[in-house]
């Protein structure tokens, strides 16, 4: 089922730009002239984010998104303007806004927030789903730090849900209504992360025609994730120890410092202590860091999880793909619990997804993991593993209308990769 995204700009030019980039990404646009249109549409139509202007007539953006917000709850809202100042910036925040872009913003910087908003907010939610000992104890232990204001760092292997983890915290927290502020450290360059964490002032170098806010100004009252936090340079890792120590930034070209309350959980997948005996991350940082470390456990080491995550993973995917898929075959259920799952619970939920789209009875069986019996074991019967591949693109295709960029996303491919299997294959595969 394709996933819609409610528009709303008075700006006909921006509407038909931001239709065509939603269009482009394989989701449905709905669109809407103004706020008050919008808001009948939010509800009747299913949607699942929104975009939205600010400065619009019968109704401004803020508002809208109060009121959008009584309707909906907490839905994804991506605020695009070109009338930013720091007072809306993080007043829409405060309302729960995934993300702010400035006006004029570049296809690329769209579609990758786009992507990021969707993939953050449709992965479980808040919701931990465990059966493990370990893991209800570290619930536990996170909804108590979570009434105090202390940094958290969370350690753990990559996939093991270190990011739902920080969620559930600022969830829990007395921050819960003001901002979450998520920063990829290992995503963004050197160069670019200063300016991202901390903002710049209009005309400080080369490029800054305008004032930038920082992520820690934005996440001002909440919570900042600084994700991979192992992955930062040192030069960076000493502003960001000054920064927790003085609790103010100083955006770049700036005059003077500006204070921000706000909660810091870091993440790692990183031996942090190894790290600092080599030299790459500042000892006095970790300890800054590590007020109230919280450690994941890898999926390995939660056996009895298995059955329980694949049969939620499987609803959620069943309702999305409209497939009709009531549980697993006992083979099924053997082979996902005798996998490694390397990459863990991120790795195992685009296992379950696959196999609810390849599926055509009612129980998962063996042969619908066969793509990842494969890759894990390295097969190179190419005949019928070509076959398989054919199959599963076909119906992929039937399944998204035939839209290459929906089935790369489900997939877990990149288009160029779905165009050159149809190449490969000599014809195109055929769409119902």
């Amino acid at each position: 089922m394709i996933k819609s995204i409610l528009v709303v700009d008075d700006d006909v030019q921006m509407r038909s730009a931001l239709k065509e980039a939603v269009e482009r990404m394989g989701f449905r646009a709905v669109m809407a002239e103004h706020p008050v249109e919008a808001l009948g549409k939010v509800e009747a139509e299913k949607v699942s984010m929104i975009i939205t202007d600010m400065k619009m007539p019968r109704m401004d953006g803020l508002t809208f998104i109060k009121e959008a917000r009584k309707k909906v709850g907490n839905l994804p809202i991506l605020v695009i303007t070109g009338h930013g100042t720091v007072e809306n910036a993080v007043e829409v925040m405060k309302e729960g806004v995934c993300e702010y872009l400035m006006k004029p913003f570049s296809f690329d910087s769209l579609t990758k927030t786009i992507d990021s908003i969707m993939a953050r907010t449709c992965h479980n939610g808040n919701e931990v789903i465990t059966d493990n000992d370990y893991i209800k104890n570290l619930i536990q232990l996170a909804g108590h730090v979570a009434q105090s204001d202390m940094t958290v760092l969370v350690l753990g292997e990559s996939g093991t849900g270190k990011e739902l983890l920080a969620r559930y915290i600022h969830k829990s927290s007395r921050r819960r209504s003001k901002p979450f502020i998520a920063v990829n450290c290992a995503a963004i360059p050197d160069n670019l992360l200063e300016s991202e964490l901390f903002g710049f002032e209009k005309g400080s170098f080369t490029g800054a025609s305008e004032r930038k806010i920082g992520k820690f100004e934005l996440a001002h009252g909440g919570t900042i994730l600084l994700d991979e936090i192992g992955e930062m340079s040192a030069t960076l890792q000493a502003k960001l120890l000054r920064v927790l120590q003085e609790k103010e930034v100083d955006r770049i070209g700036g005059k003077q410092p500006i204070p921000v309350d706000v909660r810091v959980i870091a993440t790692t997948n990183r031996d942090l202590q190894k790290e600092i005996k080599e030299s790459r991350f500042r000892e006095d940082l970790f300890f800054r860091l590590s007020v109230f470390p919280l450690k994941l456990i890898p999926l390995r080491e939660r056996p009895e999880d298995i059955k329980l995550l694949a049969d939620h993973f499987m609803k959620k995917f069943s309702l999305e793909l409209n497939k009709e898929i009531s549980g697993f075959s006992d083979d099924a259920v053997d082979f996902l619990e005798t996998r490694h799952w390397k990459g863990n619970i991120r790795e195992f939920e685009n296992a379950i997804q696959r196999a609810v789209l390849i599926s055509s009875s009612e129980l998962i069986g063996k042969d619908d993991f066969m793509i990842e019996s494969n890759v894990y074991r390295g097969d190179t019967h190419s005949g019928s593993l070509k076959n398989m591949e054919m199959d599963l693109i076909r119906k992929t295709l039937n399944d998204t209308d035939g839209n290459k960029t929906k089935a790369a996303k489900l997939l877990g491919v990149s288009v160029r990769t779905i165009r050159n299997k149809l190449n490969e294959y000599g014809k195109n595969v055929p769409v119902a």
